[in-house]
């Protein structure tokens, strides 16, 4: 036989969810208390971030908060219009007068330099001495906080000559700045440096209490939704069982419908016909004891048309309902099962092992998926020859596998499985079966390349 092309899944394309994944309640709840944690963690993350970031804000601001209460009642009421003067003779008295009230009253551990500069970049008092009389290149921010009063705050640049000294210091520094003024309100623009450390510090413990805040917020969330999805898993639970019990209870109705027609069959067209069958055949040989050649002969033929009936109606009897299945095993049925199809002219070969001990539900999906396939060979393949197998593996986990292929003229697979014609409700059932059962029903078709069917369960 040719190769028929890939395989391709009927149960996922068909039952519509893969057939190796069924739906389990520990997969189901440990998936939503995964997602659960993960959304815990990703939202706890980002708010912890957030947090962060706002209570660095928040930190800054206290800093420019601190710099202007610094600003309005501790140094501008100490500054003097003489420390504008460029002579030293002049300006030194007011800086001697100013450095004792800005060490006392505003260098602390955490506030280490201080400087005023002239509006011409000329710094007049810094409680670094060696900065007094330097003149550095004001930068645009701090330019526009001396036009446009503003306090502002910035890392330093602790590579700037301007704060050289300031790297004695160590570590990064917040510079905070912003414009006062003299009694004869002349503007100079104060700046204060303090260690950074501080801000962390604050930024720290605003973040502490934020992040307490969202972790409990989002703790008691997901309490809150714990009944919810609780309910809703179990609504999913329900549907699942109720699912597999429409499905166990399809395949149960139709195995009785199935017992009942073969009954009736049996115990009344068959039998009647066997009756009917002696009755001719004896009639031939009373006309044949008498003479009568011509009607004896006629009556054989009658006899052996009746018994032909017989034989099909037989077979239709174990393709409807083979009883071997429940009293002989899934071999045995099997058998019984391509038995017909020998009488239709075609030549069928079986390769199935003698003994074979599988559970009931496996045997049972085995057979119908079987007899499906080989009543889609009868049908619709014009085949001439057909084959079926069953392979147990020994090794565990490895599935059982069933397999069934023609010569017929094939179907275009990819197709069909697209949209499968309506009315196809054996090929449905079955495949719905397959998926909800945890096997797979694989099929390799393509036109005028015969059609090969594959079942792969688990044994277990």
């Amino acid at each position: 036989m040719t190769d028929p092309g890939r395989w391709l899944n009927v149960t996922s394309s068909i039952a519509g969810h893969p057939p190796d994944q069924p739906l389990r309640w520990a997969r189901l709840v440990g998936g939503v208390a995964v997602v659960a944690v993960l959304v815990f963690v990703a939202v706890a993350a980002l708010g912890a971030l957030t947090a962060r970031r706002a209570a660095e804000r928040e930190a800054v601001n206290d800093a420019l908060s601190i710099t202007d209460i610094l600003a309005e009642s501790v140094l501008q009421p100490a500054l003097d219009d003489a420390l504008l003067s460029a002579d030293p003779l002049i300006s030194g008295p007011a800086v001697t007068r100013l450095d004792p009230v800005v060490r006392r009253r505003m260098l602390s551990s955490t506030l280490v330099r201080v400087k005023i500069w002239a509006p011409d970049g000329r710094v007049v008092y810094s409680d670094e001495p060696r900065l007094i009389g330097d003149v550095f290149p004001l930068g645009e921010e701090e330019q526009e906080a001396l036009h446009q009063p503003s306090t502002e705050a910035e890392v330093s640049d602790l590579g700037r000559p301007e704060n050289r000294f300031e790297k004695s210091v160590g570590g990064k520094m917040l510079e905070v700045y912003r414009p006062v003024w003299t009694p004869q309100r002349q503007t100079l623009l104060f700046e204060t440096y303090s260690r950074y450390d501080a801000v962390t510090a604050r930024s720290s413990q605003l973040w502490r209490g934020f992040a307490g805040i969202t972790l409990t917020s989002m703790l008691l969330l997901l309490l809150a939704q714990a009944p919810l999805s609780w309910a809703l898993i179990n609504r999913v639970r329900r549907a699942q069982t109720e699912r597999e019990a429409w499905l166990a209870r399809a395949v149960s109705a139709s195995d009785e419908e199935r017992r009942q027609i073969a009954a009736t069959l049996h115990d009344g067209a068959v039998q009647e016909l066997a009756a009917s069958a002696f009755l001719v055949a004896g009639a031939g040989e009373r006309a044949r004891s008498v003479g009568d050649e011509v009607s004896a002969e006629q009556l054989e033929i009658a006899a052996g048309a009746v018994r032909s009936s017989i034989g099909g109606l037989r077979s239709l009897l174990v393709d409807i309902y083979p009883p071997a299945l429940r009293s002989s095993g899934i071999a045995a049925a099997l058998r019984d099962l391509v038995a017909p199809m020998r009488s239709r002219g075609l030549e069928v070969s079986v390769d199935v092992p003698e003994t074979v001990e599988l559970p009931v539900p496996v045997e049972a999906l085995i057979f119908r998926v079987a007899q499906e396939c080989l009543r889609n060979v009868t049908r619709h393949a014009d085949a001439g020859s057909v084959e079926l197998s069953l392979t147990v593996s020994s090794d565990e986990g490895a599935p059982t596998v069933l397999e069934i292929s023609d010569d017929g003229v094939g179907f275009d697979a990819e197709a069909v499985l697209a949209a499968p014609p309506e009315g196809h409700f054996g090929l449905r059932l079955i495949a719905d079966q397959a998926g909800a059962a945890g096997a797979r029903l694989l099929v390799r078709s393509e036109p005028g390349a015969g059609t090969r069917w594959r079942l792969e369960v688990d044994p277990r």
